[in-house]
């Protein structure tokens, strides 16, 4: 009797647990050839940078194909136009152009008869007034550390920024993009937390610090809070809100940027 019961126990739980098998189809999607468009201005003297490529399947490795041949432009609410010369292949930049916080800066795309614009005003300038390292918490025996940021919002003022991490001059794969919604007014002490690589004492940490438009912010965001790895091209389960139009991959941002540096101790 007892044997019966057993086979009928051992029956039902292998009954259960094909009921709960379900085969789940990502549909990530395999789709080619779609134009991408990264696109800096910055309020640094020196090259800006607007990058064209094609996109690649979601599946395949980071290497996108450079986009050739197209006309880019860049004007600002007080009539300059700053065109952009290509070289090396895909990777369009211009050295008389300098942001100014408080100017609108509107990019111009041309390439294989399709025309994209893209409108940025680039913010008002906050300082990164410093970067710190400490023991992470989940750091173990092997002292693993973790990169804290330092900084005041200004009061009455909407800000959204974006943390870019390099570690021994490698960037951090990890997005970080933040509004100042719960922090208006606040000197604020972050911590950036990543586990894309380990930072020990010894390592040399560099963060940039960019105050970017609200459209910008979304797309970071989105990112952000989809896990993914950065635009780079790659097709996505679900792309970001991108401010370029026609809808196109990819981002154009006018903003200030500050970094710090620190070696790890």
């Amino acid at each position: 009797m007892k044997n019966i019961i057993f086979y009928i126990a051992v029956l039902f739980v292998i009954c259960l647990a094909g009921a709960c098998t379900k085969i789940i189809d990502l549909k990530l999607g395999n789709d080619t050839g779609k134009l991408v468009i990264e696109g800096n201005i910055t309020n640094v003297a020196g090259p800006q940078y607007i990058l064209l490529s094609d996109n690649v399947p979601f599946t395949n490795t980071n290497t996108y194909p450079p986009v050739s041949g197209a006309t880019v432009s860049v004007t600002d609410n007080n009539g300059n136009n700053y065109p952009f010369i290509e070289s090396p292949a895909g990777t369009y930049s211009t050295s008389t152009l300098t942001g100014i916080p408080g100017n609108t800066y509107t990019m111009h795309v041309s390439t294989n008869g399709s025309a994209y614009t893209a409108v940025s005003t680039m913010p008002a300038v906050v300082t990164l007034d410093s970067i710190s390292d400490q023991n992470a918490i989940f750091g173990g025996k092997n002292n693993k550390k973790e990169i804290t940021i330092h900084y005041q919002d200004p009061a009455g003022i909407a800000n959204q920024y974006r943390f870019v991490m390099y570690v021994n001059n490698v960037q951090v794969n990890h997005i970080f993009a933040y509004d100042d919604q719960f922090i208006d007014g606040r000197y604020v002490n972050l911590v950036l937390n990543e586990n894309d690589i380990d930072i020990y004492a010894g390592d040399t940490v560099t963060v940039e610090m960019q105050c970017i438009d609200k459209n910008v912010y979304t797309y970071w965001s989105t990112l952000m809070q989809q896990s993914q790895n950065g635009p780079g091209g790659g097709v996505t389960p679900s792309n970001p809100p991108t401010n370029i139009t026609p809808v196109s991959l990819g981002y154009f941002s006018a903003h200030t940027t500050d970094s710090k540096t620190i070696i790890v101790q």
